[in-house]
């Protein structure tokens, strides 16, 4: 039996976790409307959708794989682990992605490459995203390997299923640190430097447009700063997110300890802030939910 603080962390997990649920829902729900109106996506908005549906399904198959291994399913957690591994390893390119484009859609950058990328970026990301799923796809491949000769070893050490008397389901050695370094880092090597560019040409354009017209009120200016703002907090949340990944990767606390779900609250509570920063800074998403909140405001009165 799970102790109070347990608990505790338990239902916080789970109600941040389907507070998510709706916030992405919500998302895949306006921006699908659009698609289904317009038969088109604009490239921005065809990555917050994939981003969206990832991070939706991560959600669930979370909530599923935490509850289950807390209550010793070991044979399902397997599966729901190749699941989440892929689907973990799509949120984090395609949240790279999204910065890579919007550091080149909006940067101020005289460099030609900018100009030739700012040209083609449109373009390019309907295949960034399907070559995101190929790769993500082949890791989890090997994932599936890793899996299947671990659950061997677990059946054949303990037939009844029982996780008290058999090691935990655990990738190799080799597999996490290719995982590591291919499927985590070099998208948050990305995204880092997509992040500190984009914060740089904000800040060198604020500075030209106060020194050209000076006053804290001007509209342009208040733009920018919030600008500034969101991304700071897009970046801290991000960073929180990625660090999470890689202490529950070490699998340094067992399941059945309130160290794992604190955790685990964390870890998600990082993706839940970083996707309210998207749809805060999304003056389309911020519509629809003030749209959203006066229709359920007058159904109310």
């Amino acid at each position: 039996m799970p102790s109070s603080t347990t608990l505790i962390f338990m239902v916080i997990f789970c109600l941040e976790s389907l507070a998510a649920m709706l916030q992405n829902g919500f998302v895949i729900t306006v921006l699908g409307r659009e698609w289904v109106r317009c038969q088109a996506l604009s490239a921005g908005d065809m990555i917050m959708t994939s981003l969206a549906v990832s991070r939706f399904c991560l959600h669930g198959i979370g909530i599923l794989n935490n509850f289950l291994a807390s209550f010793k399913f070991c044979y399902h957690i397997g599966y729901l682990n190749i699941f989440w591994n892929f689907l973990n390893n799509l949120s984090v390119w395609f949240t790279s992605w999204l910065a890579v484009f919007y550091c080149v859609k909006i940067s101020s950058f005289s460099h030609p490459v900018f100009f030739w990328l700012k040209w083609r970026i449109s373009r390019l990301v309907p295949r960034l995203l399907a070559g995101s799923l190929v790769i993500c796809g082949l890791s989890s491949s090997f994932f599936v390997i890793e899996q299947a000769v671990n659950l061997e070893m677990i059946n054949s050490q303990n037939p009844h299923g029982n996780c008290t008397a058999a090691p935990a389901v655990l990738t190799s050695r080799y597999y996490f640190l290719c995982n590591v370094w291919f499927m985590w880092l070099i998208p948050f090597l990305l995204f880092l430097v997509s992040i500190f560019l984009l914060m740089f040409s904000l800040g060198r354009h604020m500075g030209q447009m106060r020194n050209g017209r000076p006053g804290p009120g001007d509209p342009s200016i208040q733009a920018h700063s919030m600008a500034l703002k969101s991304l700071a907090f897009f970046f801290i949340f991000y960073n929180a997110y990625f660090l999470s990944l890689i202490i529950s990767a070490m699998k340094i606390t067992p399941i059945q300890s309130h160290w794992h779900w604190i955790r685990e609250v964390l870890t998600y509570a990082s993706i839940y802030l970083h996707s309210l920063i998207l749809v805060l800074s999304s003056s389309k998403l911020r519509k629809a939910l003030k749209t959203k909140f006066s229709d359920l405001c007058a159904a109310s009165s």
